[in-house]
């Protein structure tokens, strides 16, 4: 659309004309905007911790593992010398964290009951830098390098196996070379994880003493990595697809790794989106309101100025490009005022009565902090811009059929 100075000068004076009808219109802009952007930075924020809280507690961000192993997790199927990889990763990457670790499905008896248990060998040393489990121990403590058979399970196991801090259980279940394998493990800690199905068939050993027991080796199954950050995992898969050179290692993703948890946040987002839609067709309206009050106020001044040879097409252009300058407005004055709420929050947090205290109890953080990006900023102003030029077409359209001598007689 092909604007000259004349009638972007017209269009800017129409608009004081009712200098409080504009600032009304802007004004809903302007809040809109604001609520918009500092909703989808609130959201980004809880999406990275929902993701952050989620892969710690079991997947990591990524993991080295053997060719199929995430599709049949079997006992053969384990990363050689998994120790020594573990450290060449560590120095190759020293921003991140790395531990290695070892998992079977075993019968765990306690002096009254049984039960089937996952298993995992854990490095007690590096195992609270890739995992959140560690923190979420209520009773006892974790696991120590020096510890032997000790072990760490669920608050639920515990009280179906019946058992509590310094019981002893007994392991039975198949070595890596399909041999039978038995250990003794007491127990040194219980942990609550917020999820029954963890809490209640989860178990924690030293890696070494899993490795002696199930008959592994230096071998483990996965190699678990935490990057500093989620969202940038490139580089840190290439450094580790350029040390892992041997046959039969894949490096996953988390996205390979938890395949639900991405389809989740998008049907939140969808969701949300829903929602913010409500309040931009309520902007679109006033918008509506405002421009079709406008058009109506001016028919007779329209009337005339096209008697004198005035192509309606332009006075639909005047109407549109008024309607765009308070959009503008609305979007800069909105991202602005946005952009500062967010900074407010993104470094105080934001935080509701309750919160904190639901936090503390699953080792997540008492606050949420706004995650500001292009994206969080530009989204929903971008939205609601269009919405309102989308409302102008109707009062613009009207334009095109008004004839002349009918509107100069309109009171």
């Amino acid at each position: 659309m092909r604007v000259d100075n004349i009638t972007l000068s017209l269009a800017w004076r129409n608009l004081w004309r009712h200098p409080r009808r504009t600032w009304l219109t802007v004004g809903a802009m302007v809040f809109s905007n604001i609520l918009l952007v500092f909703m989808i930075s609130l959201q980004f924020g809880m999406y990275r911790v929902m993701y952050d809280n989620s892969l710690s507690l079991i997947t990591g961000h990524l993991q080295v593992q053997a060719e199929g192993y995430i599709d049949e997790p079997r006992m053969r199927s384990t990363v050689p010398a998994a120790g020594g990889l573990a450290n060449a990763l560590r120095q190759a990457m020293p921003a991140n964290n790395v531990a290695v670790r070892a998992m079977a499905f075993a019968l765990v008896s306690s002096a009254e009951r049984s039960l089937g248990v996952q298993v995992v060998g854990v490095q007690p040393s590096y195992e609270p830098d890739v995992s959140n489990l560690p923190g979420l121990v209520k009773q006892g403590r974790f696991l120590k390098a020096s510890d032997e058979r000790a072990a760490v399970i669920g608050s639920s196991l515990s009280r179906n196996l019946k058992v509590g801090l310094g019981d002893e259980l007994t392991l039975f279940g198949s070595g890596r070379d399909g041999s039978f394998a038995a250990g003794i493990a007491n127990v040194v800690g219980i942990f609550e994880s917020g999820s029954n199905d963890i809490d209640r068939s989860f178990m924690q050993i030293p890696l070494t003493e899993f490795q002696e027991v199930f008959f592994m080796g230096d071998q483990g199954h996965s190699i678990v990595v935490m990057t500093p950050d989620l969202f940038e995992l490139e580089p840190a898969m290439s450094t580790i697809r350029s040390i892992v050179d041997a046959d039969g290692l894949v490096v996953h993703d988390w996205d390979e790794l938890q395949p639900g948890l991405r389809q989740s946040v998008q049907a939140d987002m969808a969701s949300a989106w829903f929602m913010y839609a409500v309040l931009i067709v309520l902007v679109a309206f006033s918008v509506l309101n405002t421009q079709l009050m406008s058009v109506l106020d001016r028919t007779r001044e329209f009337g005339i100025v096209m008697a004198l040879g005035l192509a309606p097409i332009r006075l639909g252009r005047l109407v549109f490009l008024e309607t765009g300058i308070m959009a503008g407005l609305g979007l800069l004055l909105g991202v602005a005022a946005g952009s500062a709420v967010v900074s407010w929050f993104g470094f105080h947090g934001f935080t509701y009565p309750g919160l904190e205290e639901m936090s503390a109890r699953f080792n997540l953080p008492g606050r949420i902090y706004p995650s500001a990006s292009f994206a969080s900023l530009i989204w929903g102003p971008s939205v609601v811009f269009l919405a309102c030029l989308a409302a102008a077409i109707y009062p613009a359209a009207k334009l095109l059929r008004l004839q002349p001598v009918a509107a100069m007689r309109a009171a």
